[in-house]
Formats: structure tokens, C-alpha cells, sequence
């Protein structure tokens, strides 16, 4: 996720590449990183990372939060430098503790979940904040929205939140690799099985968006009495379509 988040923001115009600084102590990453982008800054060293920075994003496994902010807050200026984190399951008050320098000053804190398309710019990230100003998440909100979009949050959300996106990029693409499954048992390509199934997906997304519309009106749009669709319907529905849907989002959130 850090890598494509560093690949986002160097896509979006908001942020100069140039501003962009990225630690890592895999130097095949950072590499990889430099040829697609140059001006990235890049290093093995958390620390070359600080001095300049206004806003430093966690992107680290949970067993690695405590241990890279222990080595990274003396070196921070809480007074002009927020953090994130994009850790799932990393709740703001753990944060604050393990951020704490022992003199009960404290940044402004958000979390961030996006998820793994905002590599292409067309992300659904959560954020919610702490300590922070309503103008200072207004300014993260918009360069999060270049990246898809985004929405500010309460805390209590974030797990659905993450479910729902960043979860959910999976679910959306397994069921592309079922729909792919079937048609080409249908008798279609594999190739061409899933440039139908992304043109229809796209097709489905941008009626939504262009009606306002819920997507049973959609639905009751193409399905007419005694066809083809009705019966596709019903099969998927016997079959524990919306149930299976459901429960996995359900499993998925973090409770």
C-alpha cells in the first residue's frame, strides 16, 4: 500500500514528485520506485525522511508501528508535522500512546485506508482525524480526491470503511474472475471474457453515477417478465448471491 500510494500522489498534480519522500529498507522497492518516477526521493533511512516532511504516513506492518515511531518521534516537530497511518486495525488512541514523547504533546493524527487502485488514481479512501483542524482535513481530503475519492470520517467507521474498499477491491475483483470463469465456459476467450465483464462493470458503475439512481431501478430496467435476466437473477439468489456478499463484509469488519 505504500508503494501505491507513492505512485498515486506522484501521478496526481497536487503534490510535486519532487516533495515526495519515501523510506524503505527494501532497496529492489525503492529502485523499482526511482525508474518509474526520478524525482522521488528515496532511502533506506527513516530519519532522511523527517526534517522537511508535513506529513508523515505510516505505512508499515502493525508489528513494526511501535518500533518505527520509537525511532522516528524524537526527531519530529509535533508543532508543524501531522501523521498518519495506514495501518489496518491501528486505532488513533494506540497511536497516540506510541507517539506520546512523554510531555503530553501530541500531533494531529489521521488514519487512512485507502486501497490498492489509488495506484491508479481511482481509490475509495476513509479518513478520520484527530487533533487536526477542519482546514487542515479539508486540504487532505481534496489531495486524497484527486486519487479517486475520499471521505472524512468518523473513527467508528473506518473498519466498515475498510471492509467496504479496501476488502472490497477483492471482492470486486473476484467476482470479475467468476464472471471471466463463466464466460469463458460460455464458450468466450479468457482475454475477451474479461474485457466484457470490465466494460459491463464500468457500464453498471457509470449508470449509477450519471442517474443518482439505486440499483434496483437499474436492475428493473434490463429485467423484463419471463427473461433471460430475471432467471440469471433467481439462480445467483438461490445460490447465496447477496447472503455470501454480506457475510463477507460482515467477516471482514474488524468488531
Amino acid at each position: 500500500m505504500g508503494g501505491a500510494l507513492a505512485r498515486g500522489f506522484a501521478l496526481g498534480t497536487l503534490i510535486s514528485t519532487s516533495d515526495i519522500y519515501i523510506s524503505n529498507p527494501s532497496t529492489p522497492k525503492l529502485e523499482a520506485l526511482k525508474k518509474e518516477f526520478p524525482e522521488i526521493n528515496t532511502t533506506t533511512n527513516n530519519r532522511e525522511t523527517l526534517p522537511t516532511a508535513d506529513l508523515v504516513i505510516l505505512a508499515v506492518k502493525p508489528w513494526k508501528v511501535e518500533e518505527v515511531l520509537n525511532e522516528c518521534k524524537p526527531h519530529m516537530d509535533y508543532s508543524r508535522q501531522a501523521v498518519a497511518s495506514m495501518v489496518g486495525g491501528l486505532d488513533i488512541s494506540q497511536l497516540s500512546k506510541w507517539l506520546d514523547k512523554g510531555d503530553g504533546v501530541l500531533p494531529a493524527t489521521y488514519l487512512i485506508i485507502p486501497n490498492t487502485a489509488i495506484a491508479a488514481m481511482s481509490s475509495m479512501t476513509f479518513i478520520a482525524s484527530e487533533r487536526s483542524t477542519a482546514a487542515k482535513d479539508a486540504e487532505l481530503l481534496n489531495i486524497f480526491k484527486e486519487l479517486g475519492d475520499a471521505m472524512l470520517v468518523d473513527e467508528g467507521h473506518i473498519p466498515a470503511g475498510t471492509s467496504l474498499a479496501s476488502c472490497g477491491i477483492a471482492y470486486a475483483l473476484r467476482y470479475i474472475r467468476a464472471a471471466m470463469e463463466g464466460g469463458v465456459e460460455l464458450g468466450f476467450r479468457a482475454d475477451d471474457a474479461k474485457r466484457i465483464v470490465i466494460q459491463t462493470l464500468r457500464g453498471a458503475t457509470d449508470i449509477l453515477e450519471r442517474n443518482n439512481s439505486h440499483p434496483e431501478v437499474e436492475i428493473d430496467r434490463v429485467t423484463t417478465p419471463g427473461g433471460l435476466t430475471i432467471k440469471g437473477l433467481n439462480a445467483m439468489e438461490a445460490a447465496g448471491f447477496t447472503h455470501s456478499v454480506i457475510e463477507g463484509l460482515r467477516a471482514s469488519t474488524k468488531r
